[in-house]
C-alpha cells in the first residue's frame, strides 16, 4: 500500500449520522473475493433501489468522481468488518470527515490508507452547509495538519501513530517492523541478563 501526504480531491456531502459498517457494505456482499473490488458495493442499499437501479438523489451516485465524504457523527460504527473500509477504498474514497467514527473501523481505515478525519460537529455541519448537493475542492495535507476546503482553512491533530501509517502505507505489522532494531537490541539484552531463563 502506498503511503501519502497530501490529498486532493472533490468533496461531498452525505449529511447522516450512524453510518455503519452493513449499511457501508452489506453482509451479503462480504463472499465476493477482494480481488474483483468491493467498491460496487459501498452503500449499495442506499445506492440501489430495490430494482437495482441508481437512487438519482443519493450523493455518491450524483458525484462518483468524489474521494472525500463528508458526514456526520459516529460514521464506521456497528461490526468491526474490515470489508467496510474496502468498499469505501476500491470506490475511490480517500478520506471521511466527521465529527465521531466508530473506533474499530478508525484503526482498520488508517490501516489501510484512509484517513477518518475528526473535525468538531459544528463545523462539519458548516462544511455540509457549504458543500450542499454539489461539490468542492478539498486538500488535506497530513504533515501540516491542514484541511482546505470551501473557501475555508481547518485545522485537525492525528495521533503520531496513524500519521506514521498514511504517510508510509504501513499497517500494524509494519509499523513493529519499523523497530526491529530496538527489538533485536532488547532481545539479545536480555538474552545476556537472563540466559537461564531461554531455552537451550
Amino acid at each position: 500500500m502506498a503511503g501519502w501526504s497530501v490529498h486532493k480531491g472533490q468533496a461531498v456531502a452525505l449529511p447522516l449520522e450512524s453510518i455503519d459498517t452493513d449499511q457501508l457494505i452489506p453482509a451479503r456482499f462480504m463472499s465476493t473475493p477482494r480481488a474483483e473490488g468491493y467498491g460496487q458495493f459501498l452503500l449499495h442499499d442506499m445506492r440501489k433501489g430495490s430494482d437495482g437501479a441508481p437512487v438519482a438523489e443519493m450523493p455518491l451516485n450524483r458525484h462518483p468522481e468524489a474521494s472525500v465524504l463528508v458526514a456526520r457523527r459516529n460514521f464506521g460504527s456497528g461490526s468491526s468488518r474490515e470489508a467496510a473500509v474496502y468498499a469505501l477504498v476500491d470506490f475511490g474514497i480517500r478520506v471521511v470527515i466527521a465529527p465521531s467514527f466508530g473506533d474499530i473501523f478508525a484503526g482498520n481505515a488508517v490501516n489501510n490508507g484512509l484517513l477518518p478525519l475528526k473535525l468538531p460537529a459544528g463545523t462539519v455541519e458548516e462544511i455540509l452547509g457549504a458543500l450542499g448537493t454539489g461539490t468542492a475542492e478539498a486538500t488535506v495535507d497530513l504533515n501540516s495538519g491542514q484541511l482546505r476546503l470551501c473557501g475555508q482553512e481547518y485545522r485537525f491533530e492525528l495521533p503520531e501513530k496513524w500519521q506514521q501509517k498514511l504517510l508510509n502505507g504501513w499497517d500494524d505489522i509494519d509499523l513493529t517492523l519499523n523497530r526491529q532494531n530496538e527489538i533485536s537490541a532488547f532481545r539479545d539484552k536480555r538474552r545476556a541478563e537472563y540466559g537461564w531463563a531461554w531455552p537451550k
